[in-house]
């Protein structure tokens, strides 16, 4: 009797400690959470994209850093996509702010495609912002200008060469894509009919430029996503702020006017080592947001 005492206690005791054993790291785990407090994560959505569209992403980020609050804005979903990008500002702006306020130690946002420049374009005007790092996920960054599907099945009588018809004309601008078409060849017509990245570049004089520029250095870190293979971005480069010579040959960013003069904040942010430039190859466009390697590559450490 004594003996099967002893033999029950014995596996009492095996077995708390495996409970034990599997407990106190799921314990350590959310006191590791609760002690670090994550930054809330907003996500900007691009063309012709959804909320829904962006599940995976949800999952990476909560897996990698459990009780993230992860909100991503559902406005201008497919085609009202299409709509003129300072409108869109405004509208995302104003689903986004309450969300900083609740965010004492400030927010990250990932914002792709598209979305990549409707997050400038908040950052740029919003003077009290509190992001921390900006991801910029294969988003156009220094313009558009390439034969893809998103333009035959927007512009079917137009092709790259002749779109600068259309985009730089005021019925034109009403369109997101012609807000940052940027046709090499006609550099002067870009400069002067682009009512959005044009300004946000201060590739055109603003008087807002001094305040946007300032707005914009507030973030943490700059960190700028995108690859060959993407298939939609072109030149792909664009996502690093790279882009076309009249003659069609790549010239990247660091090299680039906008660099060079700093007319936003790029070669500041690069000077105080907040500026990030991650080239994954493999990756198609609509794939980026879905993709576990890249978000363990290129977006996960600058989550905390």
């Amino acid at each position: 009797m004594k003996g099967s005492q002893a033999a029950m206690t014995n596996r009492r005791g095996v077995s708390s400690s495996g409970a034990a054993a599997l407990l106190y790291p799921l314990l350590g785990a959310c006191l590791w959470a609760a002690v670090v407090g994550y930054k809330p994560v907003i996500i900007v959505h691009g063309l012709f994209d959804s909320s829904g569209d962006f599940k995976n992403l949800q999952r990476f980020i909560n897996e990698s850093h459990p009780g993230t609050n992860v909100t991503v804005i559902d406005l201008f979903d497919r085609s009202a996509s299409l709509q003129p990008m300072w409108t869109q500002v405004e509208g995302f702006k104003a689903a986004i702010y309450p969300v900083m306020q609740n965010a004492a130690d400030g927010v990250h946002f990932i914002c792709y495609s598209q979305g990549g420049l409707v997050c400038r374009g908040i950052l740029s005007t919003l003077s009290d912002h509190n992001v921390h790092s900006f991801i910029s996920l294969s988003s156009p960054q220094a313009g558009q200008y390439g034969d893809t599907d998103y333009l035959k099945y927007l512009f079917p009588q137009f092709v790259k060469s002749n779109l600068y018809h259309l985009c730089y004309t005021a019925i034109g601008q009403r369109v997101s894509i012609c807000n940052y078409w940027n046709d090499p060849h006609h550099r002067d017509l870009y400069v002067n009919s682009s009512d959005y990245l044009a300004l946000l570049n201060g590739e055109r004089p603003s008087p807002n430029a001094t305040e946007w520029k300032k707005n914009f250095l507030k973030i943490n870190k700059l960190v700028l996503i995108g690859g060959p293979d993407d298939g939609v971005i072109t030149p792909w480069q664009s996502s690093q702020f790279g882009f076309y010579d009249d003659n069609e040959t790549v010239v990247e960013m660091q090299h680039q006017d906008v660099y060079l003069s700093d007319f936003f904040g790029l070669k500041t942010l690069a000077l105080r080592g907040d500026l990030i430039v991650c080239s994954v190859p493999g990756i198609e466009h609509v794939l980026w947001h879905s993709n576990e390697t890249v978000f363990h590559m290129c977006m996960e450490k600058w989550l905390v």
